[in-house]
């Protein structure tokens, strides 16, 4: 099977290969973490970051696809549930794995645009060298030779990307300033519920990663088990949230995000009572990932207000 022509895809399939929904996971932090230095903002270098980030982002999905695919992982089970088991249009003969290659290809060329543009406009060389290594750990999550999501690594990834790199990446654009200590205590809350997300992807697609020889943490502990990392994920997220309010670092409207305990608490139910269901456990991850963008909104506003 060939190659697609890009306008001949159909705009859903477009999307689902993409998995543009999920985008919020890293565009919020983001947002949050250059509305860190409002009284220091640059409109250009921020959506400059933006569409660096979002494409960063879904050249990262699109390689998870391909490399899924190459591992043999998304093949076990066919069926497209939408929110794990990766989009399926290369097991439904809709797309092929080059078309996920080139496609990842293009979003990296244009993230890697945004981002000379920006050393340009800040005159640092350093953000090249931070972007080199978040893309890095992007690709190589799963793709070979490294596949750190493939050896008990990746949900390390997925938390250090998608809660320091973000939120102090938005701030450094912003004020050339990194590391900063506030700003990686800021980050955790963000890396805790994305990581929260994968993890709860990683309950029904055990059995079969397994097969493919993907080693999550779900595989160490059992899926039967996995809710209890879960709560721990989702309890870290919420006590750090507080621990900066506390510290001054978040304003006290940041503590009505603790309201979101209550779903979370079904979810966890979920996962334990239905840990080899993969239709219960869609309910989970749709959870867990409007917890992870209403939480977000909320400390943005927080910003804000």
């Amino acid at each position: 099977m060939g190659m697609p022509n890009a306008n001949k895809i159909k705009p859903v399939y477009l999307i689902r290969a993409l998995r543009l929904p999920f985008i919020t996971a890293s565009i919020l932090p983001f947002i949050f973490g250059s509305l860190l230095a409002k009284n220091n903002f640059h409109s250009l270098a921020f959506f400059l970051g933006l569409i660096c980030v979002g494409c960063t982002h879904l050249s990262a999905n699109l390689i998870n696809d391909y490399a899924d695919s190459k591992s043999g992982a998304d093949w076990q089970d066919r069926h497209f549930y939408g929110f794990f088991g990766g989009s399926k249009l290369i097991q439904d003969k809709i797309l092929d794995e080059s078309f996920y290659l080139s496609a990842a290809v293009v979003c990296f060329a244009i993230a890697s645009l945004c981002i000379l543009i920006l050393a340009l406009i800040l005159h640092s060389f350093f953000i090249i060298v931070i972007f080199s290594l978040i893309i890095l750990l992007a690709w190589f999550y799963s793709l070979r030779p490294l596949a750190f999501s493939y050896h008990h690594l990746g949900e390390v990834i997925i938390f250090l990307l998608f809660g320091p790199a973000l939120v102090m990446g938005g701030y450094f654009i912003q004020t050339k300033i990194f590391p900063t200590l506030i700003g990686f205590l800021l980050s955790l809350p963000f890396g805790f519920l994305t990581t929260a997300i994968l993890f709860t992807n990683e309950v029904p697609d055990c059995p079969d990663d397994k097969k493919a020889g993907k080693f999550t943490w779900v595989s160490l502990i059992g899926a039967g088990r996995a809710f209890i990392i879960y709560a721990f994920l989702i309890c870290a997220a919420f006590i750090f949230i507080l621990a900066n309010v506390a510290f001054g670092n978040l304003k006290p409207l940041a503590v009505f995000s603790l309201i979101f305990i209550l779903p979370a608490i079904k979810a966890v139910k979920i996962l334990k009572q239905y840990p080899a269901d993969k239709n219960k456990l869609i309910e989970s991850s749709k959870i867990t990932i409007a917890i992870q963008a209403l939480v977000s909104i909320i400390l943005i506003l927080g910003l804000i207000l």
